[in-house]
């Protein structure tokens, strides 16, 4: 498991509930209702279909324990852990209408989550070496952002900001507002910020960073949609004075040339707005 890869139960449950809403309606599981008793018993198997990274285990288990608390989930792997098809990774023992009632919702929850894991260890394996952390964004779902953010945890990576009150980020848009003039910007970020708030300022050319450099700068520069030269020369002008983080057209055939610049960090959007989910399976145990 991923050192302090921990997500509390009070921001899973508000997700769970949403999706199990969501799939109930008002008139409930009426297929299951339909064929069987509400008192049979299951015990089904989480089975893996694809190798992969896992993520998303205590999603799954409170979609079962929501609808009856009951219901005994076990996982036999821990987050993190690389999975193989054929892996079982968790059981659950309980009622035919929650085990049935719970399964799309835990499903989706950890195919989605273990995709995200899967995708971020690929990318960090393809940097080991660099020193380089390999970090999302916040660019997630809506109302899916602390689980998200928790599955690149799992699959090895780091977290940027969580919300806008994390740090001040200085983009194109925010320095539009002051006329273009970066001094002015970091300047009035300054004024805002308390001692333990960082500043990170969003460059596209080097000239821009050398403004910023030449007024004090800032905390972290986000050297977006730069080449692997202009990366490298960004690193040298930052000469350690703050965290250097690219951004920008990385993909998995990209990222070590990037990685190789001296960046502190890679930055990747998709790794939660578009990546794909992760085949797993729920198979009752005859």
């Amino acid at each position: 498991m991923t050192a302090a890869l921990f997500l509390p139960d009070l921001l899973w449950e508000p997700l769970v509930t949403t999706a199990l809403r969501e799939d109930f309606g008002t008139g409930g599981d009426v297929t299951t209702q339909a064929l069987l008793g509400h008192q049979k018993t299951l015990r089904a198997v989480f089975r893996a279909r694809h190798h992969g990274v896992l993520a998303g285990l205590p999603g799954a288990h409170l979609a079962f324990h929501a609808l009856d608390g009951a219901t005994h989930f076990t996982p036999l792997m821990a987050e993190g852990a690389i999975i193989k098809p054929g892996d079982a990774l968790a059981t659950v023992e309980g009622s035919a209408a929650a085990i049935l009632g719970g399964e799309r919702v835990a499903l989706n929850l950890l195919s989605h989550l273990s995709g995200i894991a899967s995708t971020t260890a690929a990318i960090v394996h393809a940097v080991k070496g660099t020193g380089v952390d390999v970090c999302c964004t916040r660019k997630t779902l809506p109302g899916l952002r602390a689980v998200q953010k928790y599955a690149v945890r799992a699959g090895g990576g780091s977290n940027h900001r969580h919300r806008l009150d994390d740090a001040i980020m200085l983009k194109d848009n925010h320095i539009a507002l002051l006329g273009g003039t970066i001094k002015e910007a970091l300047k009035a970020a300054r004024g805002r910020a308390g001692h333990l708030m960082k500043i990170e300022l969003e460059v596209d050319a080097l000239e821009q960073l050398e403004e910023a450099l030449s007024c004090g700068g800032a905390d972290a520069y986000l050297l977006d949609n730069m080449d692997p030269d202009q990366l490298r020369r960004a690193v040298s002008m930052i000469n350690g004075r703050a965290i250097a983080e690219a951004s920008g057209g990385i993909t998995p055939d990209t990222a070590r040339s990037k990685a190789e610049t001296g960046v502190d960090v890679l930055s990747l959007g998709w790794l939660t707005h578009s990546v794909t989910a992760l085949d797993i399976g729920l198979d009752i145990d005859a």
